[in-house]
């Protein structure tokens, strides 16, 4: 019998700390009057906009699904219980991971949702800030990757290896039925040949 990683999506349960995984990606975070704050997410295709919203109601917050500039986009109201994370990503210099981040495997399984890719033998995180402390924050959790450029597929962080895919695949628990082709350790089917 297999045994869940402590830091297991699974494992764990849905936290509200979760949505910090967006912010890994390209979600945005903005606060009001530093009393709520609002948290969005342009995605590249429709199903993990529903998808995260999914997941966003499993942590107790409502999220629409909207027609963004550039395709879907996932978008909370204003939240008293969201400034937290606001007040812990903003910087001066704009978005950036607070100073000693730890990523969970429910704040990892958003992230995939929102901007992970298979990309050959590797699965790409995407990023749009401190991708190094990302990096960090994954070897952290017990999964060695690294950042990589647009050269590489990035600017995203990697995962490399069966081993760590396998991992990636056990921190971020079972994928939403339209996002298996898009979950590490997805296996394309092989087509069969006429005899």
């Amino acid at each position: 019998m297999d045994q869940l990683s402590f830091f297991s999506a699974e494992a764990s349960g849905p936290r509200l700390a979760d949505l910090a995984g967006v912010l890994c990606g390209q979600g945005q975070i903005v606060s009001f009057g530093r009393t709520a704050a609002r948290l969005s997410v342009p995605v590249a295709e429709p199903w993990r906009a529903k998808a995260l919203a999914a997941e966003f109601v499993c942590r107790g917050v409502h999220a629409d699904v909207l027609r963004g500039e550039d395709g879907p986009l996932v978008r909370t109201a204003f939240r008293v219980d969201l400034i937290h994370l606001a007040n812990a990503w903003l910087a001066d210099e704009g978005k950036q991971p607070p100073d000693g981040f730890r990523l969970t495997g429910g704040a990892l399984r958003l992230w995939a949702l929102a901007a992970g890719q298979p990309n050959g033998n590797h699965y790409l995180l995407g990023v749009d800030c401190e991708a190094e402390q990302l990096a960090d924050a994954c070897r952290q959790l017990g999964l060695p990757a690294q950042f990589v450029g647009p050269r590489a597929g990035g600017p995203a962080v990697r995962v490399t290896g069966k081993r760590r895919l396998a991992t990636l695949e056990e921190l971020i628990g079972v994928p939403p039925p339209a996002a298996v082709e898009v979950w590490p350790g997805f296996r394309p089917p092989v087509p069969e040949t006429a005899a």
